[in-house]
């Protein structure tokens, strides 16, 4: 028996979003054949978009000074902005973009050395989750703070 192999490539808009693609594949030949009707193949394949998803963020403050030591003002600390951007840079649409952040808020003997204030979003929805029970919330240790970069 006579076997061919090739490969298809195939090239999609992205002004057209397709949900599947398909292929007609048909051999003919000058013989007489007695079953011609197994000569033609259907194939549908389902088509998945990639997505080019880029993150990024931003903030207003660099550096945070806490004393290693418990030493905690019940004060709170100078306040600092965070941006988190999602950006999609590719040419098909994403839906039910979920993004989850965990953000350290522990310190020395489990003192508070992080907390949110306030939320703003542009077209997305946040909510803030404290940890869930079987999540462990690891404190910083004492040794980490008393690192600094120069």
């Amino acid at each position: 028996p006579l076997q061919v192999s090739f490969t298809l490539e195939l090239e999609f808009s992205c002004s057209v979003l397709l949900d599947h693609a398909e292929v007609t594949l048909q051999a003919t030949s000058d013989s007489t054949e007695a079953t011609p009707q197994d000569n033609v193949v259907k194939i549908s394949v389902p088509i998945r978009y990639e997505p080019n998803l880029f993150l990024s963020s931003n903030t207003n403050l660099h550096r945070y000074e806490v004393h290693p030591l418990g030493t905690f003002t019940h004060s709170s600390g100078p306040e600092f902005t965070t941006m988190v951007k999602v950006q999609n840079l590719g040419c098909y649409p994403i839906q039910n973009v979920t993004l989850h952040m965990a953000l350290p808020a522990l310190g020395h003997h489990e003192a508070t050395i992080l907390s949110v204030t306030h939320v703003l979003a542009e077209n997305a929805t946040c909510v803030l989750q404290p940890p869930k029970e079987e999540t462990q919330v690891v404190p910083v240790p004492s040794e980490a703070l008393l690192h600094m970069d120069r």
